[in-house]
């Protein structure tokens, strides 16, 4: 045990640290390749960006979503990391389509991974981002603001609907409770209608009787 300590562990680090070492001496050098190739980079892509974009957006379409986020917010080394093998496919399909800069950026990464290479690879994502149509960019944005702009809108009509409905309810309700008060009032105008027209029958009865005697 003590030999494993004192002599096969101290040599096992020394050589992962000589591996660490030797990557990111590779990793500087791509980086310096890269960026003294950025202005011929550069010229190409705007040479080509018109040819390029339809064939980028159906690259894009076509990548997972954290690696579409990682595309648009290119803010974070550790999401490169995390999406390590979507990004590197990423680069190799643009490589295909001779994307300017993508087959010195997809040989490095071959090399040494992504992520020693965040500054060339979100660079490579910035111009693909100017690529992509507003449409597209915002394709996950329109269908969650859809249906809460249904909503507002269906929300006034419904509290108009349901005003007028109070109102007609409230107007039967009234025309309800004045139909008993109306009934006794027709009945009273009845009654003394009928009253009326047997009062001078009445009094006309005795009249006729004395005039019939006194003919008698």
């Amino acid at each position: 045990m003590d030999y494993w300590k004192t002599k096969v562990l101290p040599k096992i680090k020394v050589v992962f640290a000589k591996g660490g070492s030797a990557k990111k001496a590779a990793a500087a050098d791509l980086i310096k390749s890269f960026d003294e190739s950025k202005e011929g980079i550069n010229g190409e892509f705007e040479e080509k960006k018109a040819d390029l974009q339809p064939k980028v957006v159906e690259i894009y379409e076509a990548a997972p979503a954290p690696l579409k986020v990682l595309i648009k917010d290119r803010t974070k080394v550790s999401g490169i990391k995390k999406n390590s093998a979507a990004v590197t496919k990423f680069v190799d399909d643009l490589a295909k389509i001779e994307f300017p800069g993508a087959k010195q950026l997809s040989e490095g990464v071959a090399k040494v991974g992504p992520a020693l290479l965040s500054g060339p690879v979100f660079a490579t994502f910035e111009k693909v981002s100017t690529l992509l149509p507003a449409a597209v960019e915002e394709e996950e944005i329109k269908p969650k603001e859809a249906p809460a702009a249904a909503a507002a809108e269906e929300a006034p009509a419904a509290a108009a609907g349901g005003g007028e409905e109070k109102e007609e309810a409230e107007e039967k309700k009234e025309e309800e409770a004045a139909a008993p008060a109306d009934e006794p009032a027709a009945v009273a105008e009845a009654e003394t209608a009928v009253e009326a027209a047997a009062t001078p029958a009445a009094e006309e009865a005795p009249a006729k009787a004395e005039e019939e005697a006194t003919k008698a």
